[in-house]
């Protein structure tokens, strides 16, 4: 048996003015594999690096009066790039899976 032991802490109440949920999402994710989680509810966004999930959560569901159901997230590193033998790194980012309840959608299509 472990030692460690897995404690659920509270709920986490987040009040974000309408600028900081605009910084929180900034733009969608339009891939195949983004595309394909819209089976499933999902839509998935870029966020800043230093935001956590209880910011994204409050993000979209007061940008796009959805319910939210859960929130993953996953850091992408910057590639390595060379333009004429020079050699670059684009910046990290992070992105955000967030799992919408039943009956609610998000169409990434249209603006805010």
């Amino acid at each position: 048996m472990s030692r460690f032991r897995y404690f659920p802490s509270a709920k986490v109440k987040v009040n974000l003015t309408r600028e900081q949920m605009f910084a929180t999402v900034t733009n969608p994710v339009i891939t195949e594999k983004a595309t394909m989680g819209s089976e499933h509810n999902q839509v998935t966004f870029r966020v800043p690096l230093t935001a956590t999930k209880p910011e994204i959560k409050a993000a979209v569901e007061g940008l796009f009066s959805v319910k939210v159901v859960a929130v993953n997230t996953l850091r992408v590193g910057g590639k390595e790039k060379r333009f004429k033998g020079r050699v670059g790194v684009r910046q990290d980012f992070k992105k955000a899976m967030v799992r919408l309840a039943p009956g609610y959608t998000i169409d990434v299509t249209t603006g805010v």
